[in-house]
Parts: structure tokens; sequence; C-alpha cells
């Protein structure tokens, strides 16, 4: 089985030094700007290994995964177009929430729950995904931080509940190694573009649903706890300062560390993914020993502690930047 792994590894790396070819002929690059955290042209849409090592996945447990794989083909399709070429906001909606009713159906969720926990949880998925592309913005961070839930997943798979095929989380890991190995560089070959955040967010999303239902248990959404703080406190922050929270910007955590305190991004996502680590053993460590509330109480007072900081960094780079004017 380690030479299949390799095998698929080696084949996800010929099919991205191909895809660099197509992209650097059609001209497919993310272009810094004002906002962006990274100041030089670089290819995007490299986030395309997660679909390509779906289909691989997909090729051999076809009887098990149809809807889950057209899901993720569809959200795939679509923020790939949208990396090429701006969709609008109404266009990416309608395919997500298309995506994730298929899963819903893969999951029997329309059968088991009340039409308002329904659309709670399509809310949930919805921005979950949109959370997971806006923080893909700095080197590593995306590849860094999904092998972390990935294997705390994969942890809790062989060790406290068996709700999938191993192999089914281990493809995403391995996409997951080869992203890094072009993008987990000071100068990045590529960037995943929303074709791969979107997508890796769809696939964890699909996991992790159904791990709750397995297990009856809430609490496995703390898996993307860190991500999740910074992005639902960014976006009130946002609304706070009547921003438009669709536009980009550049006040989540990590934007701050690596634009005002020039952190080295590949030092950022380590820490990114470091946090959830920890967020993520203590779940696991705590799962069925003390009460489910008191453990989100437990984790989200930590990540409020953490985040909070970011108010401290912007006042102290603010008071530096008139000093100097």
């Amino acid at each position: 089985m380690n030479m299949a792994y390799t095998i698929l590894g080696l084949f996800l790396i010929i099919l991205m030094l191909l895809y660099f070819k197509v992209a650097n002929h059609f001209n497919i690059i993310d272009k810094p700007n004002e906002r962006s955290s990274h100041t030089e042209i670089t290819l995007r849409g490299g986030g395309i290994v997660f679909w390509f090592s779906a289909l691989f996945y997909f090729t051999q447990y076809i009887q098990n995964n149809y809807l889950f794989f057209i899901g993720i083909t569809l959200v795939s399709l679509v923020s790939f177009w949208d990396d090429i070429q701006s969709l609008s906001n109404k266009i990416r909606i309608l395919i997500h929430f298309l995506a994730i009713t298929l899963i819903f159906y893969d999951l029997g969720i329309f059968d088991s729950f009340s039409v308002f926990v329904i659309l709670m949880t399509y809310i949930a998925a919805i921005g979950f995904i949109n959370i997971y592309n806006f923080m893909d913005g700095i080197n590593g961070i995306t590849g860094l931080y999904t092998l972390t839930v990935m294997g705390s997943l994969l942890y809790v798979n062989k060790n406290i509940q068996l709700f999938t095929d191993s192999n089914f989380i281990k493809y995403a890991m391995i996409a997951s190694l080869v992203f890094l190995f072009f993008n987990y560089r000071k100068k990045a070959k590529c960037f995943a573009g929303d074709v791969g955040s979107i997508a890796i967010a769809f696939w964890i999303i699909y996991l992790i649903l159904k791990l709750i239902l397995i297990t009856n248990s809430l609490i496995w959404i703390l898996f993307f706890a860190v991500y999740g703080a910074d992005g639902v406190c960014t976006i009130l922050h946002r609304l706070f300062l009547k921003q438009n929270i669709f536009e980009a910007h550049r006040l989540h955590l990590y934007q701050i560390l690596s634009n005002e305190y020039k952190i080295q991004h590949r030092v950022v996502a380590l820490y990114y993914a470091l946090a959830q680590i920890i967020v993520s053993s203590t779940v696991i460590l705590l799962y069925q020993k003390i009460s489910e509330g008191l453990l989100f109480i437990i984790v989200i007072s930590f990540l409020a502690l953490i985040y909070s900081s970011k108010f401290y960094l912007l006042k102290k780079s603010n008071l530096k930047l008139s000093h100097e004017s």
C-alpha cells in the first residue's frame, strides 16, 4: 500500500508540472495588488491537485463516492472558472448550494433532521467553504492547515471511531504534501487558487459531517476551529467597520502578521497549523471525558485570546506608522 501512495504522489507531481505548462500558456496567474500578501506574479490554480486526487480515489471506489465526486467536481469547475475569469457571487453560491445538497443527500441529512437544522447546516457549510477560501492568502497556509485537519480526522478514524475509508483521508493528505512541495517556499511555484481552497474545504466538510452523524457529536467542528475563529471574527470586525465583506482586505490575523510585522509567510502558516494541532489534540484527549459544552468553552476561550491580540498588534502598528510619518 505504501508503494501505491508513492505512485499516487508521483502521478500528482507529474500532473502539477503539466498544469504549470498549461497555466503559463494561458496566462493563469495571480497578480499582486495593494490587498495582497505577496509581491510577485505567481501561477494560480495549483490546488487543482486536490481534484485530481479525488478523481484517482473515485476511479477506485466509484460505488461509494459518486455523489461526493460530482459535488467536488462542480465546485472545482466553477472555482477554476473564477480563477481564470471572475464570476458573480450569486453563481458561485448557487453551485456551492447544489454541491452541498448532493452530499446532504448522500449522508441522509434530509431524512434525519428538521428544516431548521438543515437550513443552519447549509449556512454553516457554505460559510465554511468561503472562510477556507478567505484564509488562503500566504504560502503554505492551506497545505499545512489541511494536513493538520486531515491528520486529526485520520487519527479519529483509526483510534476512536471508524467513519470512513482511511484511504479517502490519505488521498487528500498526499495531495496536500504534493501541493506544499510547490507552494511552501519563499517564492512559491504556484498558489492554490479558488479551485484548491474550495475543493479541499468541500472534502473536509463531507468528512466532518459524516463523523458528526456517526458519533452524534458536534465537537468535531473544532477540527477547523482556528480558521473558523479567524474567519468569523474578521467578518464581524469588517461588518463593524461597515466594509463589504466580499471585497479583498488585509484584516485577518495572518495578514497582519505577514504584512504589518513582516513575519515570513511560512512561519505564520506554521503558527496556524500548530494552533490547530493544539486544539485538535485537546478535543481528542478530552472527548467523552468532559462535557461538550465545557470543551467548546475551553477551545473558544483559547482562540478568542489569540485573536484578540490582533487589535493590540493593529494599534501598535498604527502608532508606529504615525510616528514614522
